[in-house]
């Protein structure tokens, strides 16, 4: 499952790959989309789009897009796509700068409790914004 808007964007419309490859979270555009696993992703380029489209698991977001620190503590929340970080080539999103500030603290172990979280966490879990 991937978190998305009530538009149906994943990442508030910001390009996944551009995380790899620019370094920073850049807005996508209507013009470079593709659907995967539900939602719509958007991209700043066609290379980007064929990049996710050719290998989405690499670019796609841990946890499916949802909060990684809401998810170490067992629960869901949206995120800022700003409060972002590259961890062993994996995009980790957070919901707002202050809370990636805390996951920051101990990011192998909240990816540790996370991960023992996910995918479980899903279910019959609200998604706090």
């Amino acid at each position: 499952m991937i978190y998305s808007d009530t538009s149906g964007l994943a990442i508030r419309g910001t390009d996944p790959v551009a995380y790899f490859t620019e370094g920073s979270a850049v807005q996508g555009s209507a013009a470079f989309e593709h659907v995967w696993m539900g939602a719509t992703w958007r991209f700043s380029s066609a290379e980007h789009r064929d990049l996710f489209a050719s290998n989405p698991e690499a670019y796609a977001p841990e946890y499916g897009g949802y909060c990684a620190k809401a998810l170490s503590e067992g629960n869901l929340a949206s995120i800022d796509p700003n409060a972002w970080r590259l961890v062993d080539g994996k995009l980790y999103l957070n919901y707002s700068m202050g809370v990636q500030n805390q996951w920051l603290r101990d990011v192998p172990g909240n990816i540790a409790k996370a991960d023992a979280n996910w995918p479980g966490v899903l279910i019959g879990n609200v998604v706090h914004h």
